[in-house]
């Protein structure tokens, strides 16, 4: 996710045509763009779908809401933009009484406006405070995981979240770095990381600090636990019929989304029909015209019938719980 054409969404067509499939695409709908961002995803289903369908758009940032809001001005009352973050989806959502709803999307991870922003801390490219929060009100920064988290901590962190290889030797090199003076600015962890990671290792692959922001950026703001807290959510809101479709940009999205989808279309009593097979991932045009969008992919599903009692449909020949 390094870079790329400023707030252009990622596989914004095949977003739209997975939600809006052939034949209902300009029925009147009621959309949920859990993490709505700078608009770009919102604005093509606001403009694929029915002129009555509607859109709640959901956003921790502050920033991210405000250029939605100006980018989805045209559409009046049909939009909701909601601050929050998406593990409270139900509650958001509940909140506007447009639901149940027809389509939940999520692009998740760190988007090209956090990057792009002078001050966040998200970008190891640029000099900036160690911050990376995606809610500037929460408390914890990545300053505050690298300054005060125990070596192990931080070795997990950077392992788990970053599936970084030498994970171990970056925290120590932390440790030992903060025991001198806390580190404060983004290109000072850089140099940091540098100096960790074997010359040998450098040569090849990503830039070496890549995965660590990465790991620290997660950490952060709880992205992991978000998604899970989330998805169980999103169905619920979700109508007979309604769709799931989450893009992720690294693997550990990318599994939470397909265990959550498999176990949710298995068993007697299925909640979720997978739509996608496979990952569907952008073609090399698109990823010309936005770098971003090379490590995307994409999975949806379908909501599950449900009895008019609200209890879901079981299996031929099973029976419901």
């Amino acid at each position: 996710m390094d870079g790329g054409a400023p707030h252009v969404p990622v596989l914004a067509e095949t977003a739209v045509r997975v939600l809006l499939p052939e034949g209902t695409e300009r029925q009147d709908k009621v959309l949920v763009d859990a993490t709505v961002g700078a608009g770009g995803h919102a604005e093509r289903l606001l403009e694929a779908s029915g002129p009555r369908s509607r859109l709640i758009g959901l956003d921790r940032d502050d920033a991210a809401l405000d250029l939605a809001r100006e980018r989805l001005a045209r559409f009046g009352e049909r939009v909701r933009l909601v601050r929050g973050n998406f593990d409270h989806l139900e509650d958001l959502v509940g909140g506007t009484d447009w639901g149940p709803v027809d389509g939940v999307l999520y692009d998740f991870g760190v988007s090209s406006m956090h990057l792009d922003t002078a001050g966040r801390g998200f970008s190891y490219r640029e000099e900036a405070p160690l911050d990376m929060r995606m809610d500037q009100f929460q408390e914890l920064t990545a300053a505050d995981v690298v300054n005060t988290y125990p070596h192990p901590d931080l070795a997990r962190i950077i392992r788990t979240y970053g599936e970084e290889r030498w994970a171990s030797r970056i925290a120590t090199f932390i440790v030992e770095a903060r025991r001198r003076r806390p580190l404060s600015t983004t290109l000072e962890l850089v140099e940091l990381i540098r100096d960790a990671v074997p010359s040998a290792a450098r040569r090849g692959g990503p830039h070496p600090a890549r995965r660590t922001f990465q790991a620290l950026r997660i950490e952060v703001n709880g992205e992991l636990d978000a998604i899970h807290a989330s998805l169980p959510q999103a169905v619920a809101t979700l109508r007979e019929g309604g769709r799931l479709v989450a893009i992720s940009y690294h693997s550990l999205e990318d599994r939470i989304v397909k265990r959550f989808m498999v176990g949710e279309s298995r068993g007697e009593v299925p909640r979720l029909r997978i739509i996608t097979s496979r990952p569907v991932q952008p073609e090399a045009d698109e990823i010309a015209a936005n770098p971003r969008a090379k490590a995307a992919k994409l999975r949806a599903a379908e909501r599950w019938g449900l009895h008019p009692s609200g209890g879901f449909k079981p299996r031929p020949g099973g029976s419901a719980a």
